[in-house]
């Protein structure tokens, strides 16, 4: 028996959302990296790794997609709604949320964690919610892709590597923060938490 294909129009504007979504971090990542400093005084690779780890969980996201344009579960068209709601919501907090922080950091954004000449603690901003705001942002894209295009058992699995990718950035980048701010860093830290926000921590 043939399978017909029925559009879902919520399903079909979430995944247009996340792609374009997609497209705006790439290019707040493109003019990060170019207004960024050259060179580095400090350096830790370690940082490489859980980005790796982070590209996987992408990876996952997207490799075992379920049919486009369906949802996640089956669920009433109400609930479709919701969700087609929900996914959007995410991708423009995170969009914004990315933006915000890649301006607070200015010359000082990196791929992989660093500490340039002059380098600066900053704690506005984002900063001000939590440390690590661009990672708080890419787990927003990894969830409304997921909400978006995933099968829920891979959505699942590829949430862990996300999340352990993400421990192995943070530990490496907060390293070299503390060692070249100490006792300031410890007290930002102390106030202001890791990755996720008070109400979530």
């Amino acid at each position: 028996m043939p399978i017909s294909f029925r559009p879902d129009l919520p399903a079909e504007i979430a995944f247009g959302a996340v792609l374009a979504g997609w497209l705006g971090f790439g290019v707040i990542l493109a003019l990060g990296k170019r207004g960024a400093a050259p060179g580095a005084a400090r350096r830790d690779w370690k940082s490489a790794v859980g980005f790796l780890l982070q590209a996987a969980a992408y990876a996952i996201c997207f490799v075992f997609a379920r049919t486009y344009f369906s949802a996640i579960r089956p669920m009433p068209p109400f609930a479709e709604d919701v969700v087609a709601g929900i996914t959007i919501a995410i991708v423009v907090a995170s969009v914004w949320f990315c933006y915000a922080a890649a301006r607070a950091l200015g010359k000082q954004w990196a791929l992989v964690a660093r500490v340039i000449e002059g380098h600066e603690l900053i704690a506005t901003g984002p900063y001000a919610i939590v440390r690590n705001p661009i990672y708080l942002a890419m787990l927003g894209m990894y969830i409304a892709s997921a909400l978006a295009a995933t099968r829920w058992p891979a959505a699942l699995i590829g949430l862990v590597v996300f999340l352990l990718g993400t421990a192995v950035r943070i530990r490496a980048e907060e390293n070299l923060l503390r060692a070249n701010f100490g006792a300031r860093f410890d007290e930002y830290a102390r106030r202001v938490p890791a990755f996720l926000p008070r109400f979530f921590a």
